[in-house]
């Protein structure tokens, strides 16, 4: 019998935070090809944010992971 802190072939992630984590990262791959001198103050404005979400969102899972751990 597996505890919580094992990691089948997948990681130690569920499902769904797999999905959180992909978005997460794929948002940052394209901010990373986005010629940011090109945006006007809108835009950045809105990348800005959609990134700072997604950060909140993976130390959400981060905190998920890490409460999962501690809990018997």
């Amino acid at each position: 019998m597996r505890d919580s802190c094992s990691a089948d072939a997948e990681g130690p992630l569920t499902p769904l935070q797999r999905v959180r984590v992909h978005f997460a990262r794929a948002d940052l791959q394209r901010s990373r090809v986005t010629d940011l001198a090109e945006l006007d103050e809108a835009h950045l404005i809105l990348l800005v944010e959609r990134l700072r979400g997604r950060l909140d969102d993976v130390l959400a899972v981060l905190d998920e992971m890490t409460s999962a751990q501690e809990t018997p």
